[in-house]
């Protein structure tokens, strides 16, 4: 079900993170392409197999990545 999640702005923005850019834009961390918007990084995210990327796969199997380390993370944590 996680593989299925939507690509928000914010799993954009918390990839992007992770390795800064020189240049003004938003780097798609799939294919390192750098577009002017955090809208058309989305929009190329998710048209990219129709452009010959996989970045929808790439960014749909880190989001379910992101959860599963979180419910590891939760499980681990002492409850009080």
């Amino acid at each position: 079900a996680s593989s299925r999640a939507s690509i928000t702005v914010q799993d954009i923005l918390t990839a992007s993170q992770r390795q800064p850019v020189l240049q003004c834009g938003y780097q798609c961390m799939s294919c390192c392409r750098v577009f002017p918007t955090l809208w058309s990084v989305k929009t190329h995210i998710h048209h990219s197999s129709q452009e010959g990327y996989s970045c929808k796969v790439y960014y749909r199997r880190l989001k379910a990545l992101w959860e599963k380390e979180h419910k590891e993370q939760e499980a681990a944590a002492p409850r009080v």
